[in-house]
């Protein structure tokens, strides 16, 4: 006899819709504010990887970013079209291109970031310094709770 599925208790909220709809706000408001600046909310996150490390490789703004070595390669050919970034082959490894911001790139990340920033601070700003604190560790938990495949 086939076990009966579980009937789904609306009134229990899920874990992951939580997480889910908390992560929707958010990249709803970045692409609400980072839109005036031309960037998509992936594209902001690849220029925050590559302002961070300057030279970095597509592969490592990949997994900076979570995302696939693939997706990011989409990615910075739009940001390397619109002339934020600039890619050369590594001094090291010629099949590796270093990415860095161009000037122009770097003019633009500072005022998107200051634009994100905002909104993150908004987001900060609805818990105390203690709760910050608690809400990230709980957050790192969650996140290492869950193995990668």
């Amino acid at each position: 006899m086939a076990a009966r599925p579980r009937p789904v208790d609306a009134g229990a909220e899920r874990l992951g819709l939580a997480i889910k709809r908390a992560e929707q706000v958010l990249i709803a408001e970045k692409t609400r504010v980072l839109r005036p600046f031309g960037l998509t909310v992936p594209q902001y996150a690849a220029m925050f990887a590559i302002a961070a490390a300057p030279g970095i490789s597509g592969a490592r703004a990949a997994r900076e970013c979570h995302v696939t070595p693939q997706t990011m390669a989409v990615v910075l050919a739009g940001l390397e079209a619109k002339g934020l970034i600039e890619r050369q082959p590594s001094e090291v490894h010629a099949q590796v291109l270093v990415t860095r911001l161009t000037r122009a790139g770097h003019a633009l990340f500072r005022r998107a970031d200051a634009a994100a920033r905002e909104v993150e601070d908004r987001l900060a700003a609805a818990f105390t310094g203690a709760e910050l604190a608690t809400l990230r560790e709980l957050l790192a938990r969650a996140a290492g709770a869950i193995p990668a495949p």
